[in-house]
Order: C-alpha cells, then structure tokens, then sequence
C-alpha cells in the first residue's frame, strides 16, 4: 500500500503519526499491504477504510459476489499482477475495462493495467478480504503463493536450530499439519505438474530459502519462502514421502503419490540431502501420461531410426545410449523396450530407480545398501532364461564385464552411460578395464543425446545475425547466406522464457566393421568420430543445426546442448 494511504489517514485524523510509523512496521514484517496492517492492527474495520476511500476519491464500492467475470477479461491481467496490486478485473465495455481495487491511491498499478491490457481504466472499491476470495475463484486452477504465505502468521511455526542442534520431533510433526503449511507445499507441488516442471528444488542457505522448478532443462526460482519454514515444509515433504522426519544428518530417498481432481496419477520421487544450512530436497516428477514410448515421435530422422531399430531387433549384442542426467536416455530405452515387450520374449530390468512401470516387462529396483547392485542383479537376470536385458547404467568394470557377456551368449542387453558423445563411449569402456575385442565384439550401436528447448509458437520471431555467425556454428557459407533463424521473444504461453517442449538431438554410431578395427588398434576418440562422420553418421551438432534451420530451435539452444564438431 502506497504512503498516500498513511498520509491521507493521517490528515483526515484517522491515525496518529505513532499509529501510522506501527502500521509501517508491521506492513514491513508481515509483508502486506499498510490497509492490511492497519486492520490486522484493529486501528480501522476494512468497511472504514472503504468508506474513507469512497468518500476521498469519489469512487464507488461494490459487492464482488454479484459479478461473474468473462474468462477473456480475465485473461487479460496475470494473477502475479492481481494479487500484487490487489486489484481484480469485472468487466470491459468498449475501450473500458471496470477493476476492483483495494487501494485507489496506487498510481502504479492502473499504469501497469493500462499499459498491459491498452484500455482505459475505471475503478472501484472493494474490501481486502472480498478481493482475496475474488481472485481464488477467478484464478481458480492456478497457484498464487503471495496469497497463500498471507496465511501464515508472524511468529515462526518452528524455530531455526543450528545444524547440531536437536529439534522438538513433535512439535516439529505439529508444524507440518498446519493449514498454510499443507496448502504451501501441495500448491509448490500441483504448480510444478500444471508447468511441465521435471525437477522441483527446495534449497535451504545461511539467510534464505528458495524453491525453483526445472522447465524444458532450465532452472526458474519460482518463490521464496520465509527462512522460518524450512523444517516445517522439509518435514511435511519427509511425511508425505514416509520418510523418518527426525533424521536429519544422513540422506534419504523416497516417493509421493499424487492423484489429481481428473483421476490422473503423478509420482513424486524424493532425494533429501543434508547440507550445511539443512536438508535440501529435490522432487522427480515422473508423469507416466507423458511417457512416450513410440519411437517414431522422439526425434530421429529417418535413417537414425533405421540405424536404432536394426539394432534392437537383433538377437543379441549391446545397444548404450549416452547422455548427461536429464537428456531423456531412459525414455529411449524405455521406447525401445516397448517396441520390443511380445509375449514370446522374457525381458528383466535392472534400475536405479524404477521410473515408471511397464506392464509385462520384470523391472528391479537396485539397493547398494543391501548388496543389490548392478552386477548383482545382471547376475540374477542370467539364471532366470532372460532373451532381453535392460540395465539402468553401467558404472564400473564388474557390470561392464557381466553386460558384455551377457551379450556375447545370445542375449540382448540395453544399457546407458555417461559420456559427452558416441564415440568417447569407447574409450569410457577401454578406461573401465574391458578388453578392445570386447567393446568391438559386443556393441551393435551407440547412440547419444541430448534435449534442447522448442522455439514457442505463441511468440516466434525471425532473428537477425550475421551470415559468419552462422558458419562459426558449423553451417556452410551457402546455407548461411539463406537461412532465416528464429527465436523466441517471450509471451503468456511460455511464461516469457520463449520456450515451450523440448525436442531430441541424436548421435548414432552403428559398431561397423571398419569402426571395429579402429577400436581394435587403440584408436582415439577423436580418430573414431571422424571415421564415423565419412560413414554418414550425423553429430549432436548438425542435428541441432537440422532443427535450427527447420525453426524448431534457437542458435542459443544449439550452443547450450552442443559442442563443435571441429
């Protein structure tokens, strides 16, 4: 709430200067508006306050229970700039658009309304708590967390211990059944689903708390709560994942079940990690509806679809997919396993975690704690007449040594690694311990991949760069001179990031006769992807730059996702 407020009250006799500067200070504490202060305060009822704007600013108070609102005015004011600005749209008549306002005193936000929706503004009053209700119903569906940490009172729901210090579990489980606190953490968790976020990050620090969502592969800070809370969310997110909320130095994994009001199921995998200013937690969404399994739809051109199916129909050999956390590896194995689960065939799993279940298909969860490693469970997988094996990552010598075994005695064996492109999955195999023959004798393909961000329809526009940016990127000078680049500006649609969805970059390296005599004779890396390249396999670059000229994705994207092939 604007000073103009406290003066006016002030001059009109309504509060003392004490009065005003308590009011402020409240204001300052609570992180509300001065109208709310000054009623939280008993000072003034909120039928007072409207009344003495009313009469100051000549303007009408109305009863918001009587409107319904169109849904295109609505969407004409984000709920950001509602709430912020306490003010709410009612209706629009020609080039006027009537808003309810707490504070008529706020030049700011009739400029920001003005300037965003280009009508003239008439207003009128109405009460705070009138307002609040106003806004839930017509933003019904979208989280607003400035309303919902109005909830929460001054004093701390638990008290901020130092790391060695021992908290109070019972007071701490009272904490986190406290309304605001459940309606904060299940709004961070339905917002996160309505985002497309695939991560959710909750980061305790020294004198902050943050919570961000990973969107498209990029980080957003989305809100953050007051320090005061960080036990009392941690803990309600431990309860809801069944996990031992009084444990707080060792780190602890679990899962949430969500079921949404369409009957549509959401999982939730929990990672809880002590650091030095508390527990930070990250939530996987695993969204089972979204999982694409056909593989036609992932992103391969023709003939890298060709190159991957031939590979995974064959009887046996070795298919590894390579990529960093979150490049989509698992849903490629998970799409090829799809094409693969028949009846006739006995297919076993091995992950760390299960991500999501896939009827027909013998999945295992791996637990090192308990002896249940990779090696461990491909052991297993052998004894129980397997005909295709999926192993979540292969990360040292013992389940590479299995793998390939595996695969060299008529079995088919998918798997995934962590290497920056195809051919340097050779040499991670070489360093690990397995023997030239092997890697060359075993693998039918190596495929590796990355996820870069789609320009947003809803504000795509045609991008201006020099011809010699482009071949510094890796086009040819003719296709520089032609090409018509885009990028995205930022709208509504893509919440200004000028992204929305993301599309696959693909690397496949068939294992050929000729790249099989490389590796044999201890060729590099660098030697490998070049014999690679005269055969016709297309780099994680020039399949970026195949969806940059196509509009798909930006230059910026293909920086961020690719390294040049020179």
């Amino acid at each position: 709430m604007s000073s103009r407020i406290g003066e006016l009250l002030v001059r009109l006799g309504y509060l003392s200067t004490d009065q005003l500067q308590e009011a402020e200070q409240t204001q300052q504490q609570m992180g509300c508006h001065l109208s709310s202060a000054v009623v939280k305060m008993g000072l003034l009822s909120e039928q007072q306050l409207l009344e003495i704007f009313s009469q100051q600013y000549g303007l009408t108070i109305v009863n918001l229970e009587e409107y319904q609102v169109d849904h295109e005015v609505v969407s004409l004011i984000p709920q950001q700039l509602a709430v912020k600005h306490q003010l709410a749209p009612i209706e629009l008549a020609e080039n006027t658009m009537s808003i309810a306002m707490v504070d008529p005193s706020n030049i700011l936000a009739l400029n920001d309304i003005k300037f965003i929706t280009g009508y003239d503004i008439q207003v009128l009053l109405t009460s705070e708590t009138q307002l609040r209700t106003f806004i839930d119903k017509l933003y019904e569906g979208n989280v607003s967390y400035d309303t919902i940490m109005e909830d929460f009172s001054e004093e701390p729901d638990v008290e901020v211990m130092g790391t060695d210090d021992e908290l109070d579990v019972n007071a701490l489980e009272k904490a986190t059944e406290d309304a605001p606190v459940v309606k904060l953490v299940n709004a961070i968790l339905t917002d996160g689903i309505k985002k497309g976020a695939s991560d959710i990050h909750i980061e305790p620090y020294e004198k902050s708390f943050r919570v961000r969502f990973r969107i498209d592969g990029v980080l957003y800070e989305i809100m953050k709560p007051p320090l005061k809370l960080k036990n009392a969310i941690t803990s309600r997110i431990k309860i809801m994942a069944e996990l031992d909320i009084a444990e707080r130095r060792l780190p602890q994994d679990g899962r949430i079940k969500l079921k949404m009001k369409n009957r549509k199921e959401m999982d939730f995998r929990v990672s809880v990690l002590p650091s030095l200013f508390g527990e930070k937690v990250v939530l996987r969404l695993l969204d089972k509806s979204n999982l694409q399994t056909d593989m036609r739809k992932l992103g391969f051109n023709e003939r890298q679809l060709d190159l991957f199916q031939a590979a995974i129909t064959k009887p046996y050999g070795m298919v590894l997919v390579t990529g960093p956390t979150g490049s989509g590896k698992t849903t490629s194995l998970y799409s090829a396993l799809a094409e693969l689960n028949k009846t006739v065939v006995n297919i076993s799993t091995a992950e760390d975690p299960v991500e999501f279940n896939l009827p027909g298909i013998n999945q295992v969860q791996v637990h090192d704690d308990i002896g249940l490693n990779f090696a461990a469970a491909l052991r297993s997988f052998l004894r129980q007449d397997p005909d295709i094996i999926m192993v979540g990552e292969v990360r040292d010598y013992e389940t590479a040594e299995i793998a390939i075994k595996a695969s060299l005695t008529g079995h088919l064996v998918l798997s995934t690694l962590h290497t920056n492109d195809a051919p340097s999955t050779v040499n991670r195999l070489l360093n690990m311990g397995v023997e030239p023959f092997l890697v060359a004798s075993s693998i039918n393909i190596i495929v590796a991949q990355r996820l870069a961000r789609r320009i947003c329809d809803g504000c795509k526009e045609l991008l201006h760069v020099t011809p010699e940016s482009l071949v510094d990127i890796g086009l040819s000078s003719v296709e520089a001179k032609s090409l018509q680049v885009y990028h995205g500006t930022g709208c509504k649609k893509c919440s200004g990031t000028g992204y929305r969805g993301r599309i696959a970059l693909y690397e496949c390296m068939p294992m050929t006769e000729e790249l099989k005599e490389y590796v044999l004779n201890g060729a590099s890396a660098i030697e490998i992807k070049k014999a690679a390249i005269q055969q016709g396999m297309k780099t994680l670059r020039s399949s970026g730059l195949d969806y940059l000229k196509e509009g798909i994705t930006s230059i910026e994207e293909v920086l961020r996702v690719t390294v040049s092939d020179n």
